[in-house]
């Protein structure tokens, strides 16, 4: 027998081997119930409706895969068996691996999930967003100080405000060998205490289909509410639009302010941003969403149209997250980068670089 039919039929499953001719050694007897319970056909051996029967799957699939193996098993048994469900139950939560997509799965539960089951859902999320703080923060944060610090000078500084690094790297020139010092022709100094060099507003489109983008945009949004150098706005659409930058300061009551699911209405939602801006040539507006616009596509061109020659810097991300080359109105973003508007996929690794070539005013690009 081929030595590797075994893993063959773990893979197919036992309809491939009708005549059961491939015996399974000992030790495959539990990778197989766990793989029959998902991905059975018929569904004979399922998870069935019950808590603890889930809770020991979970377990085992822990148990016999990796992680990552992990993390799409659990999406199939969300989408194949109604595992969603299940999850409104607390000890379920308790058991589940959590990952981003774990935490957009609560999120669209939110209206529905029993009080018994919030608490434990929050503290998934707590987790979860925790963990991206800390894989994400910094690398947001030294890429947006940077770029401010080389984009924004203030032309007379008071002495408080004076950049010496860059006013000596500006007047080495003028270096006095017979007094052994610099005399500056001109002081490179940071912006005003107390002003937001720059302004960032992050538009979110909370359908169904962009939630994990949802979440990634979420913890970079409190990452930058927490940068005095900038103001940043947070603001997410469906078929309204609902001001979420008060919550910015805790991600996770952020991320419950969101209402996952719902239509679609960019145009709405760019309205709406237009009133926030004061400062155009200053601004930045990152609009997440995949462009399947169900609101006035016409009106929502031209709204897009004006920001842009307003000065507003204007970047449209189809998707923030790792989850590969999402679907998208191909049209609406032709019509876009004819206006000189970028519209593509970012990972969350490379959204600090976008930003800081955004605030510099280089393109935008991935």
């Amino acid at each position: 027998m081929n030595p590797t039919a075994p893993r063959w039929k773990l893979v197919l499953g036992s309809a491939a081997d009708a005549d059961n001719a491939v015996a399974l050694p000992a030790d495959y007897g539990p990778l197989d119930q766990t793989l029959t319970a998902l991905y059975d056909g018929e569904r004979r051996g399922g998870l069935g409706s019950s808590a603890p029967r889930v809770s020991r799957w979970l377990g085992d699939i822990r148990q016999y895969f990796p992680s990552e193996v992990v993390a799409v098993m659990q999406q199939d048994a969300m989408d194949r068996l109604g595992l969603s469900q299940l999850l409104l139950e607390p000890e379920i939560m308790r058991t589940v691996q959590a990952d981003v997509h774990l935490v957009a799965t609560l999120l669209s539960l939110g209206r529905v999930m029993p009080a018994k089951a919030k608490a434990t859902a929050r503290e998934v999320v707590a987790n979860v967003v925790r963990e991206l703080e800390q894989k994400l923060a910094q690398p947001l944060r030294q890429a947006v100080q940077g770029a401010l610090s080389r984009a924004v000078r203030n032309p007379r500084p008071r002495y408080h405000e004076i950049n010496w690094g860059a006013t000596i790297k500006a007047n080495l020139k003028h270096y006095q060998a017979s007094h052994r010092t610099i005399i500056p022709e001109r002081l490179v100094g940071y912006g005003r205490r107390g002003q937001a060099l720059k302004e960032i507003v992050l538009c979110l489109d909370q359908s169904g289909s962009m939630a994990a983008s949802v979440v990634y945009a979420g913890v970079f949004g409190a990452v930058l509410a927490s940068l005095k150098a900038v103001k940043t706005h947070m603001v997410v659409f469906d078929t309204a639009v609902v001001d979420l930058t008060a919550d910015l300061q805790d991600p996770v009551d952020l991320l419950f302010g969101v209402q996952l699911g719902g239509g679609t209405d960019i145009n709405l939602a760019l309205s709406y941003c237009q009133q926030l801006i004061s400062r155009p040539t200053d601004t930045i507006l990152v609009l997440v969403t995949d462009l399947y616009e169900g609101g006035n596509e016409r009106e929502m061109l031209k709204r897009a149209a004006a920001l842009k020659a307003a000065g507003v810097t204007v970047v449209v991300l189809l998707a923030l997250s790792d989850e590969g080359s999402p679907s998208f109105d191909r049209r609406v973003a032709e019509q876009l980068a004819a206006l000189g508007i970028p519209s593509f996929a970012c990972t969350p690794a490379k959204f600090p670089a976008l930003m800081a070539a955004a605030i510099q005013g280089q393109q935008v690009a991935v």
